[in-house]
């Protein structure tokens, strides 16, 4: 029933999105799109449905044709990675891609005006390390490398932009760059972007079919190093469910045999844990639709899906296996956030309409989470 429930959503927003229509001009944006091509993945796998997977390859060129280009009312035109239009359809992520925000980036002289930074395009690392799972997913699902390699020359072109070091201080990883990659828009560092990058880039790594071009060693080593010594630690819900879903992809590259750290994976563990408990005691979900945001509790929700895919039995250590089943006693809070959002009045208020794409794909995904989760373990 939720699998169909979440198909529905997700055909809507094909539509409303201009992906399916030819009606609305094409409304394109990295994270949102990220998950709607696992959830179309995921209808295909789950109903042998075709028509899923041409959404799916279809949403990934319209993406790459969006937002690997200069916007419109930009100056500038063709690929951001400056290629030939020849070259860039072979690579059309040479260049990283644009967030898909409304206002134009901030110029190179222009004051930083942080609220309304969050409205202006640019790049985000964490949207690219989403947007190089969505293409592994593709090439797991459909079998065409041809995604895989867009995938690393994805991490090549964020590596390459986002970490900086200067001889008076470390390396470090920007938050937001320019959409040209050519320098810092908000120069924090996010707390889970090293992770997010590093736990990717194993992915990307361990499935990798040797093809020219496609090697991310330099890249692991350098997200290695910037993930050293950090805390995870955050009362953040889509930030915990982040947590959990690299937990997952850890616990999978193990089960493949291809890379087993039993300690970084319990610190993922134990700080979602420390977040969940806190969020418990401060009754984050207890509130009013008009004071939750969507988007995040169901990042949670997702996350918690995650859990119920990670087999105790190939995890190492009492107390990381301890910490798998404290969590587990926290994954009812999935279904009550999903029915709280899945009440047709609270998907009409304002918190919810001013979100709607985002919202909407997020649901989709945690009523069915196996495109993004990926199979469980055998």
């Amino acid at each position: 029933m939720t699998s169909g429930i979440a198909h529905e959503i997700m055909l809507a927003f094909a539509d409303r999105t201009g992906l399916t229509s030819s009606q609305h001009p094409p409304v394109r944006y990295l994270w949102t799109d990220a998950f709607a091509v696992c959830n179309f993945l995921g209808h295909f796998v789950e109903h042998g449905d075709p028509e899923s997977l041409q959404l799916a390859l279809r949403l990934v060129d319209q993406t790459h044709h969006t937002l690997g280009r200069h916007r419109p009312d930009d100056p500038r035109s063709g690929w951001i990675s400056g290629l030939s239009d020849t070259e860039g359809e072979a690579h059309p992520t040479r260049g990283g891609l644009r967030i898909g925000k409304p206002l134009p980036e901030r110029s190179a002289g222009e004051a930083v005006d942080l609220a309304r930074e969050w409205d202006r395009d640019g790049q985000y690392f964490h949207y690219l390390t989403r947007w190089m799972h969505a293409l592994h997913r593709v090439t797991q699902v459909s079998g065409d490398a041809t995604y895989q390699r867009w995938a690393c020359e994805l991490a090549q072109a964020a590596c390459a932009g986002f970490i900086a070091g200067t001889a008076a201080g470390p390396r470090r990883l920007f938050w937001k760059m320019s959409i040209d990659l050519s320098r810092p828009q908000v120069a924090s560092t996010g707390q889970h972007d090293p992770l997010d990058g590093f736990i990717t880039c194993c992915a990307l790594q361990a499935s990798t079919r040797g093809e020219r071009g496609t090697d991310l060693s330099r890249e692991l080593r350098e997200l290695a190093m910037l993930c050293q010594g950090r805390s995870w630690d955050t009362d953040d819900a889509l930030g915990i469910g982040g947590l959990l879903c690299d937990a997952l992809r850890l616990a999978q590259l193990a089960w493949d045999g291809f890379w087993h750290e039993a300690r970084l994976l319990e610190a993922l563990l134990r700080s979602s844990l420390r977040g969940l408990e806190a969020l418990t005691v401060h009754r984050a979900f207890e509130g009013t639709a008009e004071r939750r945001l969507a988007f995040r509790e169901l990042g949670l929700c997702i996350g918690l899906h995650a859990v119920g895919r990670i087999s105790p039995v190939g995890i190492d250590g009492e107390d990381a296996r301890a910490l798998l089943r404290d969590l587990a006693r926290h994954r009812p809070l999935t279904a009550h956030i999903e029915r709280f959002w899945l009440e047709p009045l609270r998907r009409e208020g304002r918190t919810w309409c001013d979100h709607r794409d985002i919202n909407d794909v997020m649901l989709a995904t945690s009523l069915a989470p196996g495109g993004y989760l990926g199979a469980r373990p055998a």
